[in-house]
């Protein structure tokens, strides 16, 4: 333990802790830009200065607060008139390179330097504008960089070098002609960016962010001639609440379905009931690979930022990646098919939209030619769980005033097993529990597989299946597939058994509850609580095998016959295709 001095007050605090967290503990904030809770500090914006005084000189030397780690004695003052000076002085030299049109950012009322702005009480600059006249990058649909509104904090690099080890940003040019972007000021689209969208989640203005199809589904749902259909992902339940001024965690599912109605839509399902469906086609053709002499380890096909990475970066897998599509486009190609046949209408009269927590899925929905298995597109529209927030503020309707409501039947009705999907390990769990039954025509029990739960980067198991040991990996955070892939690689140059059978992959930390397209904010404690919202909601669940749920069993019987037949393989599989991570 380490005793320090701040502000007058005597502090006792763990070694290794620093000033801006000792602060902290006593009750004292120290402003701060580009600190987040959530990456390594670095000091980049230099407005939690601090200084620490010799008691027997007076002598003060600054400090960084975000990233200087306590030592015994020292003497902290955090709030003199020198200081006040100095992070005004940072905060309008920042301002002057910014542009002023918030009214119109997407990150109005959720901007970090706004916040700073009105905390100071900022009314003018004393600098001359001077603005970068940089172009807006929209080369991809999901993620948009304005380079105009970066304040290089490098918060996005970090989170895109270092949390996921992508490097598609990176400091460009010196000085005061410094742009973030990918190298060689290439746009988004030629870069390796997997639109994870981790950079646009940590970013704290509006420098990286999204489309605005907002006013689009409005009009939609306006249209007398379509039908209306959306369903949400596992993960959403857990977080829009936040958007709402709930506690993370806090889970919001029959809210969100009432909200959904009262937007306009016509039909209401989840995307859990896809998650079901992804467990009896994966699960069996998992069983299929290891009885039948497949291609060993399977990788989980559910995370459209591991396939885009893979498809990128490890051409040599792709034969290893499940042809299953994941549940949001499983769950589109039975809308447009099966709940169309069902109602009587064709694809086209129907407006599907999707409610993800990803900000890649938009260019999963129009990955190629299979995600049109209707005849039409199978998604009309995605949307993230923050821009389902930003329609339902427009349209009036605050979530956490709501009453409960249900989800249509047909394909509405989910598992607990098709909700942890939404978790780092989820996928995994809920294939075990089915392929036991499977292989052993018994139920698994206790039906919780925590040998694959928390935040480990790289998790390992093994699980009996009537006799075959199957050993099995969960990963997250696409920085850590990397040595993975080379364990296998080595395996199989070797010509040994696999060291795994069954590896689930998810791009973003925790999962799905992390995703970039989820509220701001997240750390490692707002993740635990929206994962401990989706196993509460699996615990309480009547049915928590993806095999018993009903309206699962009813899909097969009446329309698709069995997992893996020629129906399945045409709407609910897919393929890949070998690309180059710069084009």
């Amino acid at each position: 333990m380490i005793t320090l001095t701040i502000n007058g007050k005597e502090v006792t605090v763990e070694e290794g802790t620093t000033i801006l967290k000792a602060a902290e503990s006593v009750g004292i904030k120290i402003p701060t830009l580009c600190y987040c809770e959530d990456i390594k500090p670095w000091a980049s914006c230099g407005i939690c200065v601090v200084k620490n005084v010799d008691p027997r000189t007076g002598r003060a030397r600054m400090a960084r607060a975000c990233c200087t780690a306590v030592t015994p004695g020292m003497n902290i003052v955090t709030n003199d008139a020198e200081l006040r000076k100095a992070r005004r002085t940072v905060l309008e030299l920042i301002l002057s390179n910014h542009p002023d049109n918030c009214l119109k950012c997407s990150r109005n009322h959720h901007c970090e330097l706004q916040e700073l702005a009105a905390q100071f009480g900022l009314r003018e600059v004393r600098f001359d504008k001077h603005l970068k006249s940089q172009p807006v990058d929209n080369s991809y649909a999901e993620i948009v960089l304005d380079r105009d509104k970066c304040i290089s904090c490098g918060r996005c690099i970090t989170a895109c070098q270092e949390m996921q080890k992508v490097y598609a940003l990176e400091y460009n040019g010196r000085g005061d002609k410094t742009v973030i972007g990918p190298v060689a000021g290439k746009k988004l689209a030629d870069s390796p960016c997997i639109r994870c969208g981790q950079c646009a989640v940590h970013c704290p203005v509006g420098a990286i962010t999204f489309s605005n199809p907002i006013q689009t589904v409005f009009d939609k749902l306006a249209d007398k001639s379509l039908t209306s259909v959306v369903a949400m992902a596992p993960s959403v339940r857990a977080a829009i609440g936040e958007e709402f001024g709930l506690k993370p965690g806090t889970l919001t599912t029959g809210k969100i379905y009432a909200a959904l109605r009262q937007l306009g839509f016509k039909y209401v399902f989840d995307t859990n009931f896809a998650a079901d469906l992804t467990i009896m086609e994966e699960g069996s053709e998992l069983l299929e690979r290891i009885t039948k002499g497949g291609k060993l380890p399977m990788f989980t096909s559910c995370c459209p930022g591991w396939i885009d990475y893979c498809e990128k970066k490890f051409h040599d897998m792709l034969p290893h990646l499940s042809t299953c599509k994941s549940p949001q486009q499983m769950q589109g190609a039975m809308t447009k098919t099966y709940f169309a046949e069902k109602n009587g209408l064709k694809p086209k009269q129907i407006y599907n939209v999707s409610v993800m927590p990803c900000t890649a899925k938009l260019w999963e929905s129009q990955r190629d030619k299979s995600m049109n298995s209707s005849g039409t597109a199978d998604y009309d529209m995605v949307l993230t769980t923050r821009e389902l927030a930003m329609l339902l503020r427009e349209a009036g309707i605050d979530l956490s005033k709501l009453d409960d409501d249900k989800a249509d039947s047909l394909m509405g009705a989910y598992t607990g097993a098709g909700t942890i999907f939404g978790v780092t390990g989820g996928v995994m769990e809920a294939a075990v529990r089915t392929a036991y039954f499977l292989t052993t025509k018994k139920e698994m029990g206790p039906v919780e597989y925590k040998a694959v739960r928390g935040m480990n980067g790289v998790k390992s198991a093994e699980v009996d299946l009537n006799g075959t040991k199957v050993r099995l990996a969960v990963v997250h955070q696409i920085k850590n597939v990397d040595a993975v892939v080379e364990k296998i690689r080595s395996d199989l140059k070797a010509g040994k058994e696999p060291t795994w059978h069954f590896i689930e992959v998810m791009a973003c930390r925790g999962g799905c509850i992390g995703g970039g397209g989820q509220p701001y904010g997240v750390t490692d404690e707002v993740r635990k609580a929206r994962s401990k919202a989706l196993y509460k909601d699996d615990e309480k669940s009547t049915i928590r095998q993806s095999h018993n749920n009903p309206e699962i069993a009813a899909i097969y019987k009446d329309y698709l016959g069995q997992p893996l037949g020629e129906k399945s393989h045409h709407l609910l599989h897919t393929k890949y295709t070998k690309r180059n991570s710069y084009n």
